[in-house]
């Protein structure tokens, strides 16, 4: 199994692909496929969100591009940007992830989500598409406490490894 640890220099080429959707690409801890078939294992960062373009540097030195699936999703329009606003604001009081575009707003498919916007006033749509949204106010994934101290950090990562060989 690939093991990929690194993050890569941005642009360099790749000569693996990674395809995951959004709610993958949030985990940094995860067996995977490459698009070629091989099974991958990612142990990066605690925190860290992969967004479509991302270069990783595998155990072998290999450089793996990551690509952002297409993703059932919704996009939501409005005939003001008023409406478009209360409709993000709606959504980031539930925090929601959403990836905000000059006129309109993209988010992971959700029928429950989309009652809600259509009660709003809003048009909603379902698209198919790769799904980047914000990375927060202050960068980013979602953390708590001291996520970056990982004290067990080593023993998890020798132990995973372990496991895998």
């Amino acid at each position: 199994m690939l093991l990929i640890e690194k993050p890569g220099i941005p642009n360099s080429p790749a000569t693996e692909r990674l395809v995951l959707p959004f709610e993958l690409r949030q985990k940094s801890r995860l067996r995977t496929r490459l698009e070629s078939g091989e099974e991958a294992a990612l142990f990066l960062q605690r925190g860290a969100i992969l967004r479509g373009g991302d270069r990783l540097v595998a155990s072998d030195g290999r450089v793996v591009e990551v690509v952002a699936a297409d993703e059932r999703l919704l996009l939501v329009t409005a005939s003001s940007s008023r409406e478009l606003a209360r409709a993000a604001y709606h959504l980031g009081n539930r925090h929601i992830p959403v990836e905000v575009e000059s006129e309109s707003l993209k988010l992971e498919y959700d029928h429950v989500l989309e009652t809600m916007l259509r009660g709003l006033g809003v048009e909603v749509a379902e698209a198919r598409g790769p799904f980047e949204p914000e990375a927060g106010a202050y960068g980013g994934g979602h953390r708590h406490g001291n996520d970056d101290d990982e004290p067990a950090g080593f023993a998890e990562r020798l132990a995973i490894k372990r496991a895998l060989s």
